[in-house]
């Protein structure tokens, strides 16, 4: 079964081209991964022969500027889960980004959100490292470390809406590769599990502090420092660039019990809101 993915921008680029009479229009429907070619009528897009798009559908998608539109089988859904809380893709000009109830949960500033968690990836992973992921999201770091030449990723996400939204995300379909390992369940308690010195690196992405206080205690640095090998790197997302610039008590508070866990050379990384430390 085809999905096609259509936002505010490339159902304008529709509704712009059946204006001007056009008869096709070049369009990216995978959220700017690839681009084809779909034909037009006065009526509206054809996408296939089960998926075409009334000029009503294109107008309601225009509208909806944060909002991801899902087409497949004939049905034109939102892709959201309003099961607990309201969590949905929104779209950029890369990657989509997660927005859990109104809260963005990706640096997508003047970058892409996949770059971004790239970045993340690149302050702590090397060829060949056994790398932990906490908190993983749509996977956007794991896969980056992947694609920097880890051996393995052990990727951990707890809400399982998360995960139901990023296996319909184009972009976190590399999750399914070989030597990228996904567990649902809670960071805190799954590393307690863990044996002693057995990653090379960790991408530690926790919710805000509000959230889940829990990931930024020094009891869980405890946990990251010992299942670190000798000169293992972590990478921590702390978030709020205003916070970390000014050297504000909350990040100064990271990295205190980060040397309190035995961290070295701990570093604020401010272009990625976030602090690198070495075992």
């Amino acid at each position: 079964m085809v999905s096609y993915y259509l936002h505010t921008i490339n159902a304008r680029q529709a509704l712009d081209a059946i204006a001007k009479g056009l008869s096709c229009v070049r369009l990216s429907t995978d959220l700017n991964i690839s681009e084809q070619d779909f034909s037009l009528s006065d009526q509206g897009l054809v996408l296939d022969e089960d998926n075409q798009l009334s000029l009503a559908e294109l107008k309601k998608i225009v509208k909806k500027t944060q909002r991801i539109y899902l087409c497949s089988d004939g049905d034109m859904v939102p892709l959201e889960d309003r099961s607990s809380g309201y969590y949905k893709l929104v779209p950029t000009a890369g990657a989509p980004l997660l927005e859990i109830s109104g809260v963005k949960m990706h640096i997508s500033k003047g970058t892409d959100p996949f770059v971004s968690a790239s970045d993340m990836a690149l302050q702590a992973v090397r060829k060949g490292d056994n790398v932990l992921d906490c908190c993983s999201g749509l996977g956007y770091a794991a896969i980056a470390a992947h694609r920097l030449g880890a051996s393995e990723v052990l990727t951990i996400e707890l809400s399982r809406e998360v995960m139901g939204l990023r296996a319909q995300n184009p972009w976190s379909n590399d999750l399914g590769k070989e030597g990228i390992v996904q567990r649902q369940g809670s960071s805190f308690e799954l590393i307690k599990t863990m044996p002693v010195t057995s990653f090379d690196s960790v991408i530690h992405d926790p919710p805000r502090f509000s959230l889940a206080g829990e990931l930024y205690s020094e009891e869980f640095y405890r946990q990251i420092f010992r299942v670190l090998r000798r000169d293992g790197r972590l990478f921590h997302y702390t978030g709020n660039p205003h916070v970390v610039k000014k050297g504000s008590s909350f990040v100064d508070g990271v990295i205190r019990r980060l040397k309190a866990a035995g961290f070295k050379n701990v570093q604020k990384v401010e272009h990625l809101m976030g602090v690198k430390a070495q075992k």
